[in-house]
């Protein structure tokens, strides 16, 4: 049986690396989304390790709804992506800063 704390213990490892991930890595669009979707993960991972220590189908259901978040999430960014490569040519997130409406 797995217990709580193993799920407690991979969910903050996964957030951490995705929190890291998003400090450490300021330039490539693609890996923030990569690390934002690694923190829903997380989430989702606590959600469902509450659910099953407290036998109720709450956390379960909440997870569904994120991962319906992360997929608009990751499919609007890489829309967004691949709109910025067509017409600059670079995905660079320091070369963003001067867009114009």
């Amino acid at each position: 049986m797995i217990e709580l704390s193993d799920f407690l213990i991979l969910g903050a490892l996964l957030f951490s690396l995705g929190v890291a991930g998003i400090f450490l890595n300021r330039k490539n669009v693609i890996l923030l989304l990569m690390c934002i979707e690694l923190i829903l993960l997380a989430v989702n991972i606590n959600f469902i390790g509450f659910s099953a220590y407290l036998e109720d189908m709450a956390g379960q259901i909440f997870v569904f709804f994120i991962l319906t978040v992360a997929a608009a999430e990751a499919a609007i960014g890489l829309a967004i992506v691949v709109v910025l490569f067509r017409s600059r040519g670079d995905i660079n997130v320091a070369a963003m800063d001067a867009m114009k409406g």
